[in-house]
């Protein structure tokens, strides 16, 4: 396959959008384009809802409006890790559509020399991360703009072979997403039986017997910020779980950062056990997945890792099956009482240890909770084949 190296700016054209103050925000108009409506590798417009008035629109910002088939990615507000999902295109029904702040469009020149899906295609490979984590300064937090893409390159074949290309990609990309949608089913499976066996567990209308929370753990505490903030973190060491870590019923240790023995010895009071939940103590509830009150179980070593302050973990009693106790705090009907009791502003909110204390968990027989929590297992384990697949499929799709 013969391969040039091109800069970016040779075969694309790409813009910034402008930075729109909150004070311009309207409840009608032309929508704005955020960060926010890049899901998953797609643009969902249902996630925000801010626009600017048509005047504006069509007058200042005329020039950052959006075309049916510009490929948008995001520019900052993330790891570098995840711009997979913070990308997608704009199709026809969509507009009229304005861009906003962190978000970056781009356009092939020519598309008989460059199909905008294998660029889209290159911007999952390792080797463009690689090129942007050289761009930023500090962190892997995602922040860059056009200087920054003036000066990288890609790799530029035949078009054919392009074509070639993008058709096995695109393959791919489709069994992915078959694959995630069975991992929703089988989620939804494992609710649906919790809904049949026990009912909603905050109406409780079968009636089971309630303890609150704090009844049913021997502690509940959230971590602590080490001295020296992100400065202490290490390369390798006691693993160090933050509120990005914790999402609903799994922990992501994509993003996770490490302490050393000396800073874990002074956090002993949040050194987890094998067991614990996890649970995030603030966030934003305005958003299709919710920040605030997500929950998961550590299933480490005892004294293996520890928790940060945006975290509380919640330590059972050793009869109170923790399994159980998380499929409540994950379910939907709990993530409304959740949302109901917290406390904070418009944009971010906080749940309180006497909130977590004072949560209602029903208590069924212990042989209905066994039955319930071995289909759990059952289920969990064509789940994690799925996932085992899913990886083997994101990594043939990285070019």
């Amino acid at each position: 396959m013969e391969k040039i190296w091109v800069k970016i700016q040779e075969v694309l054209f790409f813009q910034e959008g402008p930075g729109v103050r909150n004070t311009q925000y309207t409840t009608e108009g032309v929508k704005l384009l955020n960060v926010s409506n890049l899901v998953n590798g797609k643009v969902d417009l249902s996630t925000s809802d801010r626009y600017i008035s048509k005047e504006e629109a069509y007058g200042k910002y005329k020039h950052f409006l959006c075309d049916a088939g510009d490929f948008i990615v995001a520019s900052s507000g993330i790891k570098v890790e995840y711009i997979d999902k913070k990308m997608g295109f704009i199709n026809e029904t969509m507009l009229p559509l304005c861009m906003n702040t962190s978000t970056i469009r781009f356009k092939t020149l020519d598309p008989e020399r460059l199909r905008i899906r294998y660029f889209m295609f290159y911007l999952k490979s390792q080797n463009f991360k690689n090129q942007l984590f050289r761009q930023i300064t500090g962190s892997a937090q995602l922040n860059y703009g056009p200087s920054h893409l003036k000066k990288m390159f890609m790799p530029l074949i035949d078009i054919s072979l392009q074509d070639d290309i993008v058709r096995k990609l695109d393959k791919i990309q489709c069994i992915i997403e078959m694959r995630q949608q069975e991992l929703v089913k089988l989620d939804d499976l494992i609710q649906a039986r919790f809904v049949e066996m026990f009912g909603d567990p905050i109406m409780n209308q079968k009636g089971w017997r309630v303890k609150t929370l704090g009844e049913l753990s021997v502690q509940i505490n959230s971590g602590n910020t080490p001295k020296g903030g992100e400065q202490v973190y290490t390369k390798k060491g006691i693993t160090f779980f933050r509120s990005q870590n914790v999402w609903k019923d799994r922990l992501e240790m994509k993003d996770i950062a490490y302490i050393d023995e000396k800073t874990h010895a002074s956090m002993k009071k949040s050194s987890l056990k094998h067991g614990d939940i996890l649970m995030t103590k603030t966030g934003r509830i305005n958003t299709v997945n919710s920040s605030l009150g997500r929950a998961a179980l550590y299933l480490g070593e005892d004294d293996a890792a520890n928790v940060n302050g945006h975290v509380y973990f919640i330590r059972l009693k050793p009869n109170v099956n923790n399994k159980f106790v998380l499929r409540i705090l994950v379910s939907n009907e709990y993530r409304d009482y959740i949302r109901s009791v917290c406390v904070g502003g418009i944009d971010k909110r906080q749940l309180n240890k006497n909130h977590i204390e004072d949560f209602p968990i029903i208590c069924p027989p212990k042989d209905m909770v066994d039955e319930y929590i071995d289909f759990v297992n059952q289920v969990n384990k064509s789940k994690l084949v799925i996932k085992n697949l899913l990886q083997i499929y994101k990594h043939q799709i990285q070019m």
